[in-house]
């Protein structure tokens, strides 16, 4: 990740926002709680909340100014969804054009009741992307102080290497779990690494099956979290961030929680180093068999 762009080693994750039931006073608190923990970096996209989670949070900062200037907003665009909130969307589709990146940031930069985002994503690979033209834009916006630093998310280590020829990239976004660990496979996080691109894993406890769910991988993981957790006196939870910041690539867990304890939980993970034996103990479980 560019040094110049400091995020906090746990990320909020504003996905599910309009389900917590916050009013605004409760948000602006759930935000200061956040910070209050260290928690500084808030990720959107423009379509979270049918296109509405972006004004909640920028409604929240605009009822309290001085917050703006402690945090860090991440947010996506690229996603076109067919909403009544977006009348010209007939179908949906992904679309990196330089005239729909333009309108997302502005857009995104009213609802968020702010003059710049600090990291902006590409939501996910437009198949039609023209990396000059993205790249073009990515400068355009750079220098007109709308956005701070740029990365992707979702995309092949093939796709962020073509963008990267042509802009800085930042950071990576895309799903890393106990439960789902296709970036180990897949070469994205050895790209991560190597590049010196922060990545940053979102459901990181898979959508809250690795707590809840009953079939058999997430009941081998528990079994091996919760004893792992035993001994470091460690939520299972906690472990599961532990396990994901134990990579050398240095993961950014993005949360998707509105409790508070929740919060505390990701943060516990930041003081607890799990062992390369328990790391391959969860491993082993998530994929049902010992190493070839």
């Amino acid at each position: 990740m560019n040094d110049s762009l400091a995020l906090s080693p746990i990320v909020a994750g504003l996905w599910r926002l309009r389900d917590w039931g916050l009013d605004r006073p409760g948000l602006v608190r759930w935000i200061e709680q956040a910070l209050d923990l260290g928690i500084t970096s808030f990720d959107h996209a423009d379509i979270y909340g049918d296109y509405g989670v972006e004004a909640d949070f920028g409604a929240a900062l605009a009822a309290a100014p001085g917050l703006r200037q402690r945090l860090q907003i991440v947010t996506k665009c690229g996603i076109k969804l067919v909403s009544a909130q977006r009348p010209g969307h007939a179908l949906k589709s992904y679309d990196s054009s330089r005239a729909h990146v333009l309108a997302s940031v502005d857009a995104s930069l009213r609802a968020l009741h702010t003059d710049r985002i600090d990291l902006l994503l590409l939501h996910r690979p437009d198949l039609l992307m023209d990396p000059e033209e993205l790249a073009d834009t990515f400068r355009h916006l750079l220098a007109a102080g709308k956005v701070l630093h740029f990365g992707v998310s979702n995309h092949t280590p093939g796709q962020l290497a073509m963008l990267r020829k042509r802009h800085p990239v930042a950071s990576h976004q895309f799903e890393f779990s106990p439960l789902q660990m296709r970036a180990l496979a897949d070469g994205t996080l050895e790209q991560c690494l190597d590049l010196g691109v922060r990545p940053m894993a979102w459901s990181p406890l898979g959508g809250g099956r690795l707590i809840t769910g009953q079939d058999a991988q997430a009941q081998r993981l528990r079994g091996v979290l919760q004893a792992i957790g035993q001994r470091h006196g460690a939520s299972l939870a906690t472990v599961a961030y532990a396990w994901l910041l134990r990579h050398p690539a240095r993961p950014l867990p993005v949360t998707g929680t509105g409790r508070v304890d929740g919060l505390r939980e990701a943060v516990a993970a930041l003081s607890l180093r799990i062992g390369a034996e328990d790391w391959y103990a969860v491993w082993q479980a998530s994929i049902g068999q010992e190493l070839p």
